[in-house]
């Protein structure tokens, strides 16, 4: 593992950007994903993304985009590492979670809508800020974003490059959480830690049918909740969690 990737007890910290203002790393996009794809559930029960400056991430870097000989071909290489690191915030079997401080625009904006639970301060602002370079979006900012907020929302959103503020984003459901602004990491790790002690296979069941229900239809959503529940039933992390609740106790699911 990078420095991009820290394992931390049950918890996998993950750096996306780098610098005081977030500059998306590209060279930690496929360590991320290599550490998602990779992660044990009976060793890893949550990840918890990063940045290591005031801002979350405020994107790619704009003066190598415009310095590369071949921009086609620079951007879209980026845009495939990162699509891998996004691909894996869904399929990873834990929940993923990120510590929003500052700005998240562009590729920043695109991660707080692919991880499960975002965690925001007060002065945090999103913005999908690719207009402002004659770019479209990538990160599957247009997959993830009209399914969060409606596509009537999605489109003022991206075409009018609105700025939202954390309060606005809570609403709209893009945000999980609002704290204040410099107890944003803190929160984020307790999350992130409880997280990892809960019911991990469960979680990853919750996870794979929120995102088969996008292209379920009604009836055969009833049926892989059905198989999914009979199978959390008969497993240990059922059994644990039935035995604390006859027995008036919390569970242990570790």
């Amino acid at each position: 593992m990078s420095d991009a990737v820290v394992r931390e007890g049950r918890v996998l910290r993950l750096r996306v950007a780098r610098g005081r203002h977030g500059t998306l790393d590209g060279d930690a996009l496929p360590l991320i994903a290599e550490a998602l794809n990779s992660a044990d559930p009976a060793e890893v029960g949550a990840a918890l993304v990063v940045s290591e400056g005031a801002s979350f991430c405020t994107g790619g870097d704009v003066k190598a985009f415009a310095a590369a000989e071949d921009r086609g071909a620079y951007v879209g290489d980026l845009a495939e590492a990162f699509h891998g690191m996004v691909t894996a915030f869904a399929t990873c079997a834990v929940p993923v979670v990120a510590a929003v401080p500052g700005w998240a625009a562009g590729a920043g904006m695109s991660v707080v809508c692919a991880v499960d639970i975002a965690v925001a301060g007060r002065s945090t602002r999103l913005r999908p800020a690719y207009p402002g370079i004659g770019f479209s979006p990538d990160g599957g900012m247009s997959w993830t974003l009209p399914r969060l907020v409606g596509s009537g929302n999605a489109r003022r959103i991206l075409l009018t490059d609105e700025v939202l503020d954390a309060e606005t984003a809570a609403a709209l459901g893009i945000v999980g959480m609002v704290g204040d602004d410099d107890a944003v990491l803190a929160e984020a790790e307790r999350l992130a830690a409880r997280l990892a002690d809960g019911p991990t296979v469960a979680f990853g069941r919750i996870k794979a049918l929120l995102a088969a229900s996008l292209d379920c239809t009604l009836s055969e959503q009833l049926v892989a909740e059905e198989r999914a529940i009979a199978a959390s039933a008969a497993g240990p992390e059922g059994a644990e969690g039935l035995a604390a609740f006859v027995e008036k106790r919390p569970p242990k699911f570790r």
